[in-house]
């Protein structure tokens, strides 16, 4: 495992075909949620909003996709299809990526991380 210094040297490190994928996924999820930070966390992309948003990388046969547990399980009648985890879901290289799955789960881990800021501000007063 190597340490990188941005997302565009991460994705780069990884074969043609699935630098492709990683691109897509990348744009998948700026487009989403555009006021994210994107920075290198974990030794792979890592998105911030207010929180930990979501994380994506690279492997031999599959992209993981790392929404968190309510990323997860919010949509598990969506992912049936997928190998997950808890916090986890695995798209398999040999076929397309499911943008607009991918990007409805961002933009609920954005609406769920704003809602717990907008939850915090109620609690102080």
């Amino acid at each position: 495992m190597k340490d990188f210094s941005s997302v565009d040297e991460f994705i780069a490190s990884f074969p043609d075909a699935t630098q492709k994928l990683l691109s897509q996924m990348r744009g998948i999820i700026k487009d989403a949620a555009p006021d994210a930070e994107e920075s290198i966390s974990y030794m792979m992309p890592a998105y911030k909003l207010h929180g930990a948003l979501v994380y994506f990388s690279g492997y031999k046969n599959h992209i993981g996709f790392y929404p968190g547990a309510s990323g997860v399980a919010n949509f598990s009648e969506d992912i049936a299809s997928y190998k997950t985890a808890k916090g986890s879901i695995q798209f398999p290289l040999n076929k397309p990526l499911p943008d607009a799955l991918i990007s409805k789960i961002v933009r609920f881990r954005v609406a769920e991380n704003i809602g717990k800021v907008a939850a915090r501000k109620k609690k102080k007063h």
